[in-house]
């Protein structure tokens, strides 16, 4: 018997933000690649007492300097690659533009329109898709 309970890892919000002037949807580049995950959405581990919208606002601020609301959850998964659980939140920009605000966790940030997302980011969440407008 273990001395230690046995804890899941938080999970990780992640920030699913476009731009309401021509749609297009942020991704940014880690310094650190996960695996063969290039490009990605914004997000982090929910921090305790974080909700997962609450950590979706933090993220995005921190790493990419853009002030956003959570709005809903799209969905939640336990990503197939990574074995991370993922809650995916639509987040509105309130204010500010994209950059790179944490050169130690990204090296760049990119608004693609939605149509080029599996070029950048394969295996997007299916509920992700479909709120992007887009078809299997």
């Amino acid at each position: 018997m273990s001395s230690s309970p046995h804890h899941d890892p938080p999970p990780v919000a992640i920030a699913v933000i476009t731009r309401a002037v021509d749609a297009r949807v942020l991704l940014v580049r880690r310094r650190i690649p996960e695996g063969r995950i290039v490009w990605q959405f914004p997000g982090g581990k929910v921090e305790p007492g974080e909700t997962p919208e609450e950590t979706a606002v933090r993220e995005t601020r921190e790493e990419v300097g853009l002030t956003v609301t959570g709005r809903t959850r799209i969905g939640a998964r336990v990503h197939p690659l990574t074995g991370r659980h993922l809650v995916y939140i639509a987040c509105t920009i309130l204010s500010g533009t994209a950059s790179v605000a944490a050169p130690r966790e990204i090296i760049r940030t990119v608004w693609i329109p939605p149509r080029l997302l599996d070029t950048y980011a394969p295996d997007v969440h299916e509920p992700v898709r479909h709120y992007l407008g887009l078809n299997s």
